[in-house]
This record gives C-alpha cells, sequence and structure tokens, in this order.
C-alpha cells in the first residue's frame, strides 16, 4: 500500500484505560479502554479486548474492538469478526468480515488517502 510503517510500535495493555489526544507517527496497538481522539501517522490495532469513544485517524487500522465515534483509515480499514463499530467510518479500502457489527455511515472515498499530519 505503498508506505511503509517500520516504525516503533507502542502498546496500551489491557487493563489501561487512557482519556485525552495520543498522537504518534508510529505503529499502535490498543488492548484496552480510550476515550478522546488517536491520531496515528501507521499502521493501529484495536485488539478484541478494546473499547474507544471518540474520533480515530490512522493510515492503516484493524478494529477487533468495541468503538462507538467517528474511525478514519487513509489507506484501509479492516473490521474483524469480533468488531463492533456504533458510528461513521470512512476509508480508501475497507473490509468487513463475517461477523463484524456496524451501526452507522461509511464512506469510501479515494481523497482519504491523505496523511493526518496535518490534523495535528
Amino acid at each position: 500500500m505503498g508506505k511503509s510503517y517500520d516504525q516503533d510500535f507502542s502498546i496500551l495493555s489491557e487493563g489501561v484505560k487512557f482519556e485525552g489526544k495520543l498522537s504518534s507517527n508510529g505503529n499502535v496497538r490498543i488492548d484496552g479502554e480510550f476515550e478522546g481522539e488517536l491520531i496515528v501517522n501507521g499502521n493501529l490495532t484495536l485488539g478484541d479486548k478494546s473499547k474507544g469513544k471518540g474520533s480515530i485517524k490512522a493510515a492503516n487500522i484493524t478494529c477487533g474492538g468495541s468503538i462507538n465515534g467517528s474511525v478514519e483509515a487513509s489507506e484501509k480499514l479492516v473490521l474483524d469478526t469480533t468488531a463492533k463499530i456504533e458510528g461513521e467510518i470512512s476509508a480508501k479500502i475497507l473490509v468487513i468480515n463475517e461477523g463484524a457489527n456496524f451501526k452507522g455511515t461509511s464512506n469510501m472515498n479515494k481523497e482519504t488517502a491523505n496523511s493526518f499530519e496535518d490534523n495535528e
């Protein structure tokens, strides 16, 4: 998909609760709970135990958890079988696996393919 995201990897483990704004130029994995804004210019993985509320923006997103809010991937958004999303999703490429639960609106737009660096 063009860019390589081999930078550092940050992890918020299960049992960790985060509130506020998180920005990263590397890859991030979240297995805990968060509320607020996530801006990741790499890959974002939301584990099947993750729970979130707010705004999420990343280059590539794999979601297995429960999200209430907006999810925007500049490249690819994958909803795993355990994903539960309520809100707005936007991606250049959208993959919804059997068993995923999505309630809301979706937008697949090539214009989404911009970096989120301008939004910081």
